[in-house]
């Protein structure tokens, strides 16, 4: 009991922190849960001199109610309809599937800066759930660049070496931007692309935050973050949410070369504006809380593996809206 209460009140650490530090934040529609670079480096962040290159392939799923409730019946008449729904309230749901492809690059100054850079490309789909057809007024499909981004993190704090660990224990900041570089001006036949068909949001978004990481013993550690984001509003008066993003992880390894994870990824989100009067979409934002697997494995010559699922849990969403399980596949490469 004496060695156990030491770890136990570190994780109840981690736990309060993530508690007391995120306040409420507004959210986006299209945004993600999840640490990246917790993802793609693992508790192994300040290896000096590392550079590591990653590759990134996430599906994302969502719906949101498209069309007012007035409308609905209106709507199941046009021939474009299936006539196989779930409910009435199905009718009018815009679905959106995007793929998405990142390189991230990564470098550690020391053992105490890491610069980090992901430039993401996105292959979206969006339908009116039960169409057969795609909607009227223009393609429903997209492919191009979407919004790099480039952040540091700063060893804060961390333990003294301990024999056989290491560092016991680390704490960083964190602070980036998200960039407007990828496309939100795509265009069919002269009229722009629907909001959620665009690659990129169009918008400079500002992110910082904290994260932590206790090695409970040679083969498990602890790993907790948050992280507030606040966008900003790009050329046609559209803006994202804000959001706040909590995550705490546990890591252990089960053989020579096999780890298993597990986490949970909070995000506490708000509505989208969606023009110069600042309306607000109804149908975004709210809370979302994933239990999210991964199994990382290690492919020799500084290459590994990363399989991970995010199954929502507990949603606490706005108007209507669903979202559904995001599949994530990766590989790091350390040079």
């Amino acid at each position: 009991m004496k060695t156990l209460f030491p770890k136990l009140a570190v994780a109840a650490g981690f736990v309060l922190l993530l508690a007391v530090a995120a306040p409420p934040a507004r959210g986006c529609s299209i945004c993600r849960c999840g640490d990246p670079t917790f993802n793609a480096l693992g508790t192994d962040v300040y290896k000096e001199g590392a550079f590591r290159v990653s590759l990134d392939w996430e599906r994302f799923d969502k719906e949101q109610g498209n069309i007012p409730e007035e409308g609905a019946a209106a709507a199941k008449a046009l021939p474009r309809f299936s006539s196989r729904f779930l409910s009435n309230n199905d009718l009018g749901r815009e679905a959106v599937i995007e793929n998405r492809f990142t390189t991230g690059f990564s470098y550690t100054f020391g053992e105490r800066v890491v610069a980090v850079a992901r430039i993401p490309w996105s292959s979206r789909h969006t339908s009116t759930v039960g169409a057969t057809e795609p909607p009227e007024g223009g393609p429903n499909e997209s492919r191009d660049l979407s919004d790099p981004d480039v952040y540091a993190l700063v060893r804060l704090w961390s333990s003294d070496f301990t024999g056989g660990l290491g560092r016991r224990a680390w704490l960083s900041a964190l602070g980036g931007v998200k960039t407007a570089w990828g496309k939100n001006d795509l265009t069919s036949g002269g009229v722009r692309l629907d909001e959620h068909l665009q690659p990129g949001t169009g918008s400079t978004d500002w992110f910082g935050g904290l994260s932590g990481l206790y090695l409970l013993d040679h083969r498990s550690s602890l790993f907790a973050s948050f992280q507030l984001r606040r966008t900003g509003t790009n050329d046609f008066d559209y803006r994202y949410g804000d959001s706040t993003l909590a995550n705490f992880g546990y890591e252990r390894k089960i053989g020579e070369i096999w780890d298993a994870v597990v986490e949970l990824n909070f995000r506490d989100a708000g509505r989208d504006a969606v023009d110069a009067e600042r309306t607000l979409d109804p149908n975004t934002g709210g809370r979302l809380l994933y239990l999210t697997p991964r199994v990382v494995v290690d492919l020799g010559k500084g290459v590994v593996g990363r399989l991970a699922v995010q199954v929502p849990v507990y949603k606490d969403l706005n108007g209507d809206q669903r979202e559904n399980v995001v599949a994530n596949v990766g590989l790091t490469y350390l040079f």
